[in-house]
């Protein structure tokens, strides 16, 4: 077995296993850690980033919510965006979005804008399975979001958001994977390097 493959099966073991710790993680303990970090985001990050648009994703499998942002930021007035899957393999389009906009069920059964106007965000907000010192994101693996920020110009401020249990040493990152600028947990904001 090459080396790549180890590696393939390796992070594969990791998502099954960080995903199983996610989906069992207490309700008290999720909503505690989830306040925590929708408070590091309203109250500090974002004012400090101060996108024009932010896109989020619609929590799934245990994920942070980020509902609770995207309200507080609708209330101050930035533009929203949630992704679109528009075509298999392909980089994720985002629709403008903002509190009971119509929606439609997307790939894997997950509700996306539905006739929404196409927007560039400049700041993404990027469900994590995992994560590292070097602000690599393990994902789920299709590798929509590596293939997204490849695509996107100008570059968006990348924050992934994810628990701090789900940080490993090393994520042994595949040449496409690029490093996010953030990764903010319960315990604060890892900026990137």
């Amino acid at each position: 077995m090459s080396s790549e493959q180890e590696n393939q099966q390796w992070r594969k073991a990791q998502r099954v296993r960080l995903l199983a710790q996610r989906l069992a993680m207490p309700r008290d303990v999720h909503r505690a850690a989830g306040a925590a970090i929708t408070k590091i985001l309203v109250d500090t990050l974002l004012p400090e980033i101060a996108p024009r648009t932010l896109a989020a994703y619609w929590p799934i499998r245990g994920e942070y919510d980020t509902r609770p942002v995207l309200s507080a930021m609708y209330k101050t007035g930035m533009n929203l965006a949630l992704p679109a899957v528009e075509f298999k393999s392909a980089p994720l389009a985002f629709r403008a979005w903002k509190p009971g906009a119509l929606m439609e069920e997307g790939p894997m059964d997950i509700p996306q804008p539905a006739r929404a106007v196409y927007v560039n965000p400049d700041c993404l907000l990027i469900a994590l399975v995992g994560f590292d010192a070097h602000n690599h994101r393990l994902g789920y693996g299709a590798g929509l979001y590596d293939h997204t920020l490849a695509a996107m110009n100008p570059k968006p401020v990348s924050i992934g958001v994810g628990f701090a249990f789900q940080r490993l040493d090393d994520i042994r990152p595949q040449p496409h994977d690029m490093p996010l600028d953030y990764i903010v947990t319960e315990e604060g904001v890892q900026r990137g390097r």
